[in-house]
């Protein structure tokens, strides 16, 4: 059973940066593809990035490229999501979550095992 961890999270002003760590525990970190999704208030749940069990190939929502970067230490079992230039749009519980190595998957129902989430406030 693959336990996830989300931490990073915060009140921050627009503009800010922010970097969301990702520690996982009870499986093989590196037989692990890891997604990064978010759901703001009233807003149902989307896909914001996915990394391969290697690092080697990293996907992101169309609309959040350049906002944000996916990245993992599979030597530490973290996965990452640095996040730039945060708006108060961006303000949601992110989530990581973990799924069997693969290629890349951006729909929630491709992973199994899920964090309980980290606050992102972003005020204006």
């Amino acid at each position: 059973q693959v336990h996830l961890v989300e931490s990073g999270g915060g009140l921050v002003q627009a503009g800010d940066s922010l970097r969301l760590s990702c520690t996982a525990s009870g499986g093989t970190f590196s037989n692990l593809n890891i997604g990064w999704f978010r759901q703001g208030p009233g807003k149902e749940r989307e896909f914001v990035a996915a990394i391969t069990w290697s690092g080697g190939s990293t996907g992101y929502a169309h609309s959040m490229k350049g906002q944000f970067t996916i990245s993992r230490d599979n030597a530490k079992n973290m996965a990452y999501l640095q996040i730039h230039s945060l708006k108060p749009e961006d303000t949601a519980v992110y989530y990581c979550a973990a799924a069997p190595k693969s290629f890349l998957r951006d729909q929630w129902e491709e992973y199994d095992y899920w964090g309980q989430g980290t606050q992102v406030t972003v005020s204006s």
